[in-house]
């Protein structure tokens, strides 16, 4: 599985929102998973189930970005493998971690796996993971998420 592809449709602008609040880890999942339903990513079924699996794995990866994402048995309501970004400057506790970053998963295969490479990477550079966080405008994110599949190939 290979990093996210430079002419993605995995993730675009309409995916990427900047500058958002939210009142808890929930209401966090709850924007994440309705950014995913807008884009006409994943059926309304998929939504409770990145809940559940919030509850039973929290997605804090590390670096301010938590990645919320549905079961293995919400995958039949995945219509297409997309991601959406959303930007939380004011941060979000996710469980005793300052959150500031969410990338939303909908992947119908496994597919994610490939995807959560490519974000750990990013995440694992600091000053990346820093300007992913910090980005004012979309092209910055689609830009930094790109490029960290194509430095990968080589």
């Amino acid at each position: 599985m290979g990093p996210l592809p430079a002419e993605t449709s995995l993730l675009d602008a309409a995916g990427v929102r900047l500058g958002q609040t939210a009142a808890s880890r929930s209401d966090a999942v709850v924007q994440v998973g309705r950014a995913l339903l807008d884009i006409g990513a994943v059926e309304a079924g998929y939504l409770p189930a990145m809940h559940v699996r919030e509850r039973s794995v929290s997605t804090f990866i590390g670096e301010g970005v938590a990645i919320p994402h549905g079961t293995g048995e919400a995958r039949k309501y995945v219509r297409r493998t997309s991601l959406v970004v959303l930007q939380f400057p004011e941060g979000v506790d996710w469980g005793g971690h300052d959150v500031r970053m969410c990338v939303g998963i909908a992947a119908s295969g496994n597919e994610q796996v490939g995807i959560l490479s490519s974000l750990a990477r990013v995440l694992l550079d600091a000053g990346r993971a820093a300007q992913l966080r910090e980005a004012k405008d979309t092209e910055t994110v689609i830009r930094i998420l790109q490029s960290t599949g194509e430095e990968s190939d080589q």
